[in-house]
């Protein structure tokens, strides 16, 4: 375990729509740390990040999340925001009538609880958005309105750049993306990392993004279950073998979960 974690998941059972999806999940990242969460499609890992963050359709039905010392597994999604939780979407939503520079701005004064001078961050905003490779010209257009899925990921990194939060939830940032902007957006992800001392958790089921990152521990999740944590020389092997193994394993211990409990009432 992780001496005083940034982050520390305790017991988590979470369910949607009365359908339990998280069992039990324990998990810790401490200040500066990168960890991945692997596992098959369909399998809870996106769920863990939404009960992070405080998503309401998430209900959490026993454990805690403690984030910098604090029990926040109460609080509303924009409180744990203000206090440093960044949650990227698998799929940005559109913001017609916002433009991308002032959406941001916005952010980081919500964020901040004072007003940014307009200079002072349009010279931060160009910055950000040279290290992404973006064109300047996007800061004037509608948020992710008429992007492709590559430039919506590099606009969710540069959220994450100007925004430096503690802890970022990274939720399959390589989907979609092509070779060349899969090295921008993980460029993006270690200034990120190395700007603020910021700790990450990235979602995934591929490891093609992970070949560009600092990974310090992996965590595999098989049907709402964390089954095995270990450092990141799991990722070649996940690379090699796939998620059957951890999934026969999970299956494995269900069964015989399953035959003792009903011994028991035998």
């Amino acid at each position: 375990m992780t001496a005083n974690p940034l982050l520390s998941i305790e017991g988590l059972t979470a369910s949607v729509d009365e359908k339990t999806i998280l069992h039990n999940v324990n998990l810790n990242v401490a200040a500066g740390e990168t960890h991945v969460l692997m596992g098959p499609n369909g399998t809870g890992k996106s769920t863990l990040g939404y009960a992070i963050t405080g998503n309401p359709e998430y209900t959490v039905t026993s454990g805690k999340i403690i984030f910098d010392g604090e029990d926040i597994t109460e609080l509303p999604v924009n409180v744990r925001a203000n206090k440093g939780i960044f949650l990227s979407f698998q799929n940005p939503l559109e913001v017609p009538g916002v433009t991308l520079g002032a959406f941001i701005r916005n952010a980081v004064e919500l964020q901040t609880g004072s007003r940014l001078r307009l200079w002072s961050f349009k010279k931060e905003l160009e910055r950000a958005m040279e290290l992404l490779d973006m064109d300047p010209s996007y800061a004037e257009r509608d948020l992710n309105v008429g992007f492709s899925g590559g430039e919506k990921k590099k606009i969710e990194m540069l959220q994450l750049l100007l925004l430096q939060p503690k802890l970022a939830i990274l939720d399959e940032t390589d989907s979609g993306l092509d070779v060349d902007a899969l090295s921008t957006v993980s460029h993006g992800m270690d200034a990120y990392r190395k700007s603020c001392d910021g700790s990450m958790l990235i979602i995934t089921h591929n490891t093609r993004i992970l070949e560009h990152l600092d990974v310090d521990r992996v965590h595999v999740m098989v049907k709402g279950h964390i089954v095995r944590e270990d450092d990141a020389s799991l990722i070649p092997w996940i690379d090699k073998n796939g998620f059957e193994t951890f999934e026969r394993e999970a299956a494995e211990q269900r069964a015989q979960a399953e035959a003792a409990a009903a011994e028991q009432q035998a």
